[in-house]
């Protein structure tokens, strides 16, 4: 989750095959989908789907992969069985790439350092607001000011293979595990960041939401990583709330109500 991009690709799906047709090759995202569709076949087989064939050189280049069978998790009930098989599925691709072959993975886009650099520019961009939604934006603004969140992984945090995307969407339930499917914005990252992409992530709680604490309890984080998770979480919902606040009113993308609701979690989130 790195900015608003509501259009990326095309998406046509045959009884066995999902073809991925992507708008440019300019900006990285079909590349990433190989290189995140190709490490957990190569380390976590059964993990995401199977990378069929591609044409990255292509003016809109295009991914094939196996078609996976199950259920999104976004607006679902999630029950015990799900939220472990969630925790499972992002604990085996957390795991999944050997360090050496991590090293020379990039890093994922729409990390600490990007996103702080962002939001300057959406606070002067955003339409005028009031009330809840403009005092958790001058919240989060202030912690912003003096928030010790690096802009990369600190040093000590281990380093995993992130999806990119925490919209449950893209976890797929089929009766007795989840997989994961979409890596346009994979890459480099580190756990703390990419479970609070999930935690923050506007579908883990605007429809069926997310136990957040059972989600995270399944994770044995360091103290460091604790803190971490802590700060991310903050500012991805500091971030949500700047691009739900910019949703279009004639053609609203959540339910009336997303944003002040949003408001709300980030004021939680800051205490």
């Amino acid at each position: 989750m790195s900015a608003v991009r509501w259009v990326t690709h095309g998406i046509e799906m045959t009884a066995g095959r999902v073809i991925k047709r992507f708008a440019s090759r300019d900006d990285g995202r079909a590349e990433r989908e190989w290189r995140g569709l190709t490490l957990p076949s190569a380390h976590a087989p059964g993990l995401a789907p199977e990378p069929l064939e591609t044409d990255l050189a292509a003016e809109r280049p295009v991914v094939v992969m196996s078609r996976l069978a199950g259920v999104p998790l976004r607006g679902t009930v999630m029950g015990e069985r799900e939220h472990a098989a969630l925790g499972e599925a992002m604990a085996a691709l957390h795991q999944a790439v050997p360090p050496g072959v991590l090293r020379q993975v990039p890093p994922r886009p729409g990390l600490p350092g990007e996103l702080l650099g962002r939001i300057g520019g959406w606070a002067a961009d955003v339409p005028s607001r009031h009330g809840l939604v403009r005092r958790a934006m001058d919240a989060g603004l202030d912690w912003l000011q003096y928030s010790q969140l690096p802009a990369g992984v600190p040093r000590g945090i281990p380093e995993v293979f992130g999806p990119g995307d925490g919209n449950l969407a893209n976890y797929l339930w089929d009766g007795s595990r989840v997989r994961v499917v979409d890596f346009e914005d994979s890459g480099r990252s580190d756990r703390a960041f990419e479970l609070a992409e999930i935690t923050e992530h506007v579908g883990s709680w605007v429809e069926q939401p997310l136990d957040v604490p059972v989600f995270l309890g399944q994770f044995d984080l360091c103290p460091a990583e604790m803190v971490r998770l802590g700060e991310c979480r903050r500012l991805l919902a500091l971030v949500w709330l700047f691009l739900l606040a910019g949703d279009d009113p004639e053609h609203p993308r959540n339910p009336a109500g997303t944003v002040e609701r949003q408001a709300a979690r980030v004021l939680e989130l800051l205490g």
